[in-house]
């Protein structure tokens, strides 16, 4: 593993989700040191690069997008409040979603809040399943 990859900057291809469709992200947890490797696994797999690369310091994670999956990096210890969470959809504006899960009786159990990308809070629908809702809005450092 290359002590440089961590000190990349911050990469994002996807700079904004404003007036796109929903994009499905399936999670992978992958150990200290993994990520870079985790990486090359799912471009390769699906014959795409990552189109995001970011650290999440607040929570000491590292996370990448690579086409259909985001893959977060932490130790076990670090990860445990996100395994839950089945996957990630990014979405053109949160608010509309948050709206329609309350009215169908979704448990919010992460309200609104600013993340490494954007906006985001995450629900557990009727059916027990919990996802995440994104929207991306870079900020002036392109988080």
């Amino acid at each position: 593993m290359s002590e440089t990859f961590y000190e990349q900057p911050m990469q994002r291809l996807l700079n904004d989700t404003s007036g796109r469709e929903p994009r499905t992200l399936i999670r992978v947890f992958v150990g200290p040191g993994r990520l870079e490797e985790t990486i090359d696994y799912y471009e390769q797999l699906q014959q795409v690069a990552r189109d995001a690369f970011f650290p999440y310091p607040e929570a000491g994670l590292y996370l990448a997008m690579v086409g259909s999956f985001l893959i977060i990096e932490g130790s076990d210890e670090q990860l445990a409040p996100y395994r839950q969470t089945t996957g990630t959809l990014l979405v053109d504006d949160v608010q509309p979603y948050y709206d329609r899960l309350l009215a169908d009786g979704a448990e919010i159990v992460g309200a609104i809040r600013d993340v490494p990308t954007g906006r985001g809070f995450t629900a557990r629908h009727r059916d027990g399943t919990v996802v995440e809702y994104v929207h991306h809005r870079p900020d002036p450092q392109g988080r």
